[in-house]
């Protein structure tokens, strides 16, 4: 509590202004809509008329409902009825006019800055609230952390509003790093900073965290519980009690953390010249549900030994998600790993805890990891592994754990492809097959082989490798559940060529499928990586560590971009790890070599060139918040099975049109034959030249 004394002696209504935001309805696209925020901002704006008992003219109220404005639910008063009439649409020029022109001029000692809407993250960490006039080319928005900044310099009347308080309904996620998303750079300047001004800030989420909304009900969650703490207070009391509303707050949300019900948790930012202190979690220790335990010293001891000299293993994002799962909690939102080092994981879950059931998210993780290195052949880590979780959870009084789930059985026929030596015509083919353990199962003998032959080959591994024992036997097929993926390791030429398109024998009546249509089908050409290995490696790992879904995994590639430095530009870092190719022009014009340059493992394109309406992104990448396909939320390691629903979507479509084609007349729609380069460096049965 803030004492009284504390306070400006005339601090009081009539000194008392806001900027009152609520943006439902966007430009940008009606997928970016969302019913609640204006809603929310009336009722903000009915407590600051009503009980705080502000004049209706200290209030800058922006409203862009989602339904005709009349058909918004205004509260019943003289002064919400002036401000019917006084309210402007929430678009950036309206925004920025009350923010940084009038309300600057204003002679007060308190303000309040409300917004409820969209929120995201820039590269800065700035928290940028997009307006209703959001467009695809310029997404106008506030950007607080610079207008607050403002706020605080000379530029403001030297001795007006020491106190500011900004109070955030709004997801806190980061923005996806496209070029669609053009937020632009928004900087508002300032003077001197002035002394003695002192801002508080409360948002609806932590960073990467998303802000629940309740549309049913047109009411975002933690707008709800903030005005059931300021309910009828005076200005001067919901000011100076405004730390022990904003942590009873953050008590409500975190009892539904602890519960497993969410990640969301109000954040709580205060000046430390503001009564000398900070809202800290700590403080909050004495009257929280009871938590998980943490890890102690020994604990710690025991993991600095086992993870040292160990990188992020490929399961390690598994392992971290399941975590959460093991003790009874909800994943936090977004995708990834919180770190590069597996202390630094374990940190992250360690200060998280646990759910109630008493299980530190710690324990399961090292779980996990002691599993998948037993199956990976590491019996000596995974047997420390388990004896630290053993006297862990022996010594910290743990309940036991349940097993972690078996790793995905994948079975994949890889088929290997090399030129013959003195480079005349055919190939030398070899075939693997890899399920619980890999083998080989044929080799070209003599003579380089045709693509004819190695097709007819591929037919009859097929063929066997799913088939019942003709002996009577009961050890059943080789592979129970048949042939998930099919590996083409080809040379750079053959990167282009149809294997998707083979004829497979299907049904009765001599009837054909595509194998693509099948099977999951890839190409592979790990025989050019040899240069930009190491890129190769890190641009994997990067992207298993990240669960296969990052803003920055996937890059788009347009025509302008393919240029002899790109191969360069994709080698610096270990983002992106696919580029989709949005070319017009055949792919082994630049684009496939700077790729593999680049080090990039995953990359698809459309066979022979030519950008495919729609474009690849619209295929592949569910939609985000703005209705447009989202790069950040495309499951990279998840491209095989998709790119094979896309196939399987066009050749229903091309059937379809084929049909209609014959009853007017019209020629058949053609296929959209997607090609997919999938180098797993983790996965290649055997690099050795055939003989």
């Amino acid at each position: 509590m803030i004492p009284t004394g504390f306070l400006p002696p005339a601090l009081g209504p009539q000194r008392t202004f806001a900027l009152v935001a609520g943006v439902e309805r966007y430009d940008i696209s009606h997928r970016w809509n969302l019913r609640g925020p204006a809603r929310d901002a009336l009722r903000f704006a009915h407590w600051l008329t009503g009980p705080a008992q502000v004049p209706p003219g200290n209030l800058r109220l922006l409203l862009s409902p989602l339904d005709e404005p009349e058909a918004l639910d205004w509260p019943d008063s003289p002064a919400m009825a002036a401000l019917r009439t006084a309210y402007r649409p929430a678009t950036e020029e309206n925004v920025k006019a009350a923010l940084l022109d009038e309300l600057p001029q204003c002679d007060g000692d308190l303000l309040w800055i409300f917004w409820a809407g969209h929120g995201y993250l820039g590269p800065r960490q700035e928290l940028m609230l997009p307006c209703a006039d959001a467009r695809p080319s310029q997404i106008r928005h506030l950007n607080l952390d610079s207008a607050l900044r403002w706020w605080r310099t000379d530029l403001v009347k030297h001795r007006s509003f020491p106190l500011q308080a900004a109070l955030v309904d709004s997801c806190r996620v980061d923005a996806p790093r496209d070029a669609r998303w053009n937020f632009g750079s928004t900087d508002y300047g300032g003077g001197s900073s002035v002394p003695g001004r002192r801002q508080f800030r409360l948002y609806a989420s932590r960073e990467g965290e998303a802000a629940q909304n309740d549309a049913e009900r047109g009411a975002g969650r933690f707008t709800e519980a903030l005005l059931a703490e300021l309910g009828g207070r005076s200005v001067r009391e919901s000011v100076s009690g405004l730390p022990v509303a904003a942590r009873s707050i953050h008590r409500t949300f975190r009892e539904l953390r602890d519960r497993g019900e969410g990640w969301q948790l109000p954040q709580f930012l205060v000046d430390r010249d503001w009564d000398a202190c900070s809202f800290l979690d700590d403080d909050l220790a004495a009257v929280a549900l009871p938590r998980a335990a943490r890890l102690d010293q020994q604990a710690w001891d025991g993991l600095g030994a086992l993870f040292e000299g160990r990188e992020l293993p490929r399961c390690a994002y598994e392992a971290y998600a399941w975590a959460f799962k093991a003790a009874g909690c909800t994943t936090p939102v977004g995708g990834g790993l919180p770190g590069d080092g597996l202390l630094d994981v374990v940190q992250d879950l360690d200060e998280r805890q646990g759910g109630h059931g008493g299980m530190p998210l710690a324990v399961p993780f090292v779980r996990f990891l002691a599993d998948r290195a037993g199956t990976a052949g590491d019996a000596a880590w995974a047997g420390r592994l388990k004896d630290w979780v053993d006297t862990t959870r022996e010594r910290l009084a743990l309940p036991v754990l349940p097993p972690p789930p078996p790793p995905a059985r994948t079975t994949v026929v890889h088929v290997g492809l090399e030129p013959p030596p003195d480079g005349g015509p055919g190939f030398r083919a070899r075939m693997w097959l890899r399920g619980e353990r890999t083998e080989h199962i044929w080799e070209s003998q003599g003579a380089p082989v045709r693509l004819d032959t190695v097709r007819e080959e591929l037919l009859r591994q097929l063929a066997l490798i799913g088939a019942a024992p003709t002996d009577g036997g009961g050890a059943g097929p080789r592979a129970p559940g048949g042939v998930d993926r099919i590996e083409f390791h080809v040379p750079y030429e053959l990167l282009d060529t149809d294997f998707d398109q083979w004829p497979v024998p299907r049904g009765p009546a001599g009837r054909h499928r595509a194998l693509g249509l099948l099977h999951q089908v890839v190409v592979r050409c790990p025989q050019e990586r040899a240069d930009t290995r190491a890129e190769w490696h890190t641009s994997w790992r990067w992207l298993c560590t990240r669960g296969g879904r990052h803003p920055e995994a996937v890059r788009v590639v347009e025509e302008a971009e393919v240029t002899d430095a790109l191969g360069m530009e994709l080698a610096e870092r270990p983002a992106p790890a696919c580029v989709l190719a949005h070319t017009t022009s055949a792919p082994h014009a630049g684009l496939l070599e700077a790729v593999l340059e680049g080090g990039v493992p995953v990359a698809v394109w459309r066979r022979g060139g030519g950008a495919p309406p729609p474009p690849l992104l619209d295929l592949l990448a569910p939609a985000g918040p703005d209705g447009r396909p989202d790069p950040g939320a495309l499951d990279v390691l998840a491209l095989p099975a998709r790119v094979r629903e896309v196939r399987r979507a066009a050749a229903g479509a091309a059937a379809a049109g084929a049909r209609a084609a014959a009853g007017d007349g019209q020629p058949p729609a053609g296929e959209d034959q997607l090609v997919l380069l999938w180098d797993d460096p983790d996965d290649i049965p055997d690099s050795r030249s055939l003989a």
